[in-house]
């Protein structure tokens, strides 16, 4: 056999494509060659295809989806990484090569060479005229059953749908499931677009450590490490925050970072532990400047993206066209509950929470519960891109205090759909006012708040030295990504989101 797993411990599909590796090997040919240089994509070959031209030599690989033998010909549809094409072969012109290709099975990697042409049903296939073996499928695909009915109703049968099997094995949801690529290319076009734009506004992208010493820049529990040269403890950073605004403190005048954080944190439908964000920070902006960024922005990678400023997302139609709704979050919650909790202390907020049936923690501050009923009841009501804007001083270490309503801070975050899009500051550059909300988390910390921020002494160190005014953003990509291609999950938008271990 051709490695050690015993036949008797494999079903009768495994069992069989080894057999026929097998057959293979002793005829001579080998399962898996090194290269093929292919020239061609099935994308652009029908695409491109021109049936008054003379005829077109092609070579193209991808992998077999189909076979259907008529007699002394055969029809196959190979799968590349832009689309499908159908190959066409006669046993009178490949001998051996065509009885071989029994010894062929769907998922099988092929290379092709041919020409093109159009069958008697139209459709632009390749003349195959010799075909090599790339690498052999031991593993049957769960390939996907259709049929069209007389209107061209697509009914499916047996799809790779299962959500667990589809996440854990994304390499089979990817070969299976055509839309699933088309969500990733779509990532990397976000992304991409992204980076258009902070670079055409002058900002410079830049790297800062992965693994710190002292974890801060978000409310988060962190990943714990060891480092074991050094002996000493590091973390797997929550946010790039504080090394970014090092940079300011250094010169920099805008600054931004695309980067895998990591969080020690529950999983579901809009949080996976290691995600990837955006961040910037502008010198001598602030948060009113920066509101208008993040709605310029967006606006340009959604229209750069769809060719369109609108998208839809079930029954409702997002608008992306600046400028955005605004609301402060006092005025939000009195809008969407009829409480104004402005001037309300700790024990009266308390008593209103528990009349709107909030899920209260045994520790939190005046901020955070304030914070806690915005989520739970005005959140999932912001449907248009809307800016919420001025934040209690609790939830809020890093953000400058309001110029003039005591209490808040100048600090944003953007909501479409009902999910948080972005959090932006005008960022704290007081460090005795830094050291003080360093030392109030500490408490929380100390009181049991997993998620308290630490004292980072160097970052305080670098305040010292003087940052100028800055505006802050963070931007959640993955939650772009979900809103951008409709999807239900970060899960589905991640190629291997975090999973239990399999039994």
């Amino acid at each position: 056999m051709t490695d050690n797993i015993p036949i008797d411990d494999l079903n009768d599909l495994m069992k069989r494509r080894r057999e026929e590796l097998d057959e293979l090997l002793k005829k001579g040919i080998n399962p898996y060659p090194h290269n093929f240089e292919r020239t061609d994509f099935s994308a652009d070959l029908i695409k491109n295809y021109d049936e008054n031209s003379p005829k077109q030599n092609v070579k193209i690989a991808g992998r077999i989806m189909s076979v259907r033998k008529m007699g002394k010909t055969l029809f196959s549809h190979i799968q590349d990484s832009k689309g499908r094409i159908q190959i066409y072969l006669k046993k009178d012109e490949m001998g051996d090569s065509f009885e071989n290709y029994h010894l062929l099975d769907i998922g099988d990697i092929i290379g092709v060479d041919g020409y093109l042409f159009k069958t008697k049903t139209g459709e632009v296939s390749i003349h195959a005229q010799k075909y090599i073996l790339l690498s052999k499928s031991l593993r049957p695909l769960p390939i996907v059953k259709e049929k069209i009915d007389e209107a061209g109703n697509k009914t499916f049968f047996d799809p790779f749908s299962d959500k667990e099997l589809r996440y854990r094995q994304r390499y089979v949801d990817l070969a299976v499931n055509e839309n699933v690529k088309e969500v990733f290319l779509k990532r990397t076009a976000i992304i991409t677009a992204m980076r258009e734009y902070l670079n055409s506004q002058n900002c410079i992208e830049v790297e800062t450590p992965v693994l710190q010493p002292l974890y801060g820049g978000a409310a988060a529990r962190p990943f714990v490490t060891h480092h074991n040269a050094l002996d000493q403890k590091l973390f797997l950073r929550i946010a790039d925050e504080l090394y970014l605004k090092r940079l300011i403190v250094g010169g920099f005048d805008a600054v931004y970072e695309i980067s895998k954080d990591f969080r020690n944190e529950g999983m579901d439908r809009t949080h996976n532990p290691e995600f990837t964000m955006m961040e910037l920070y502008v010198a001598y902006k602030d948060y009113n400047w920066m509101m208008q960024f993040v709605e310029e922005m967006i606006f340009f990678i959604v229209n750069k993206i769809n060719s369109n400023s609108k998208i839809n997302l079930g029954v409702n139609e997002i608008d992306f066209n600046p400028p955005w709704k605004r609301l402060s979050m006092f005025e939000s919650i009195k809008k969407y509950t009829n409480e104004n909790l402005q001037n309300s202390d700790l024990d009266e907020i308390k008593k209103i929470a528990k009349k709107l049936n909030i899920d209260m923690p045994l520790v939190i501050s005046r901020g955070g519960l304030i914070d806690q009923i915005f989520s739970e009841r005005v959140q999932p009501n912001l449907i248009q891109p809307t800016f919420i804007y001025d934040y209690p001083v609790e939830v809020s270490p890093l953000a400058k205090k309001h110029r003039t309503i005591p209490g808040l801070t100048e600090r944003f975050e953007g909501f479409v759909n009902g999910q948080e899009l972005c959090n932006a500051f005008s960022e704290l550059n007081d460090p005795i006012d830094q050291r003080e909300r360093f030392t109030e988390q500490k408490k929380l910390h100390l009181q049991g708040d997993l998620e308290a921020h630490q004292i980072d002494e160097d970052y305080l160190r670098a305040l010292e030295y003087g940052m100028p005014p800055t505006a802050g953003l963070g931007v959640g990509i993955d939650r772009l990504v979900m809103l951008l291609t409709g999807a239900e999950s970060i899960r589905d938008v991640i190629f291997f989101p975090q999973m239990k271990p399999e039994e």
